[in-house]
């Protein structure tokens, strides 16, 4: 399969996005009270789950998106 340039620029761009936002909400979620109560509650459990899925994904993406662009530079 080939990627264009601006989609492989699009999946970098998602990748560099993933891990700008989702370590933040984990600080936000960190110090929710519904977070621990001795200790860590179901809530912090699934949305430690959904972060370290979504950050998993974005480096996946990242990372086809920077092959895919280094593909196009090549030709």
């Amino acid at each position: 399969m080939k990627l264009s340039r601006p989609m492989s620029l699009f999946l970098v761009a998602f990748g560099v996005w993933s891990w700008v936002i989702w370590p933040t909400f984990l600080k936000n979620i960190w110090k929710d009270p519904r977070s621990f109560s001795d200790g860590p509650t179901a809530f912090f459990t699934v949305h430690l789950v959904l972060v370290i899925v979504s950050l998993v994904l974005g480096s996946i993406i990242g990372v086809l998106g920077v092959r895919g662009f280094l593909a196009t530079r090549r030709r």
